[in-house]
């Protein structure tokens, strides 16, 4: 887990059915929606930045 400060906000708009389904999973799993969402963006951009270097 990443110990970084947090000190942006990112406003995204999703389907209403889709957001309760992702927070109870989360919920189900002892996690947070904000925590998923994170570690998501930081793997995303971590393997693009791989294969940028790979280019």
């Amino acid at each position: 887990m990443s110990n970084t400060k947090k000190d942006s906000t990112l406003l995204i708009k999703v389907n209403r059915e889709e957001k309760n389904t992702f927070i109870k999973l989360c919920e189900d799993q002892d996690t947070t929606a904000s925590r998923e969402i994170r570690k998501f963006i930081r793997l995303y951009t971590q393997g693009h930045e791989k294969n940028k270097k790979s280019v």
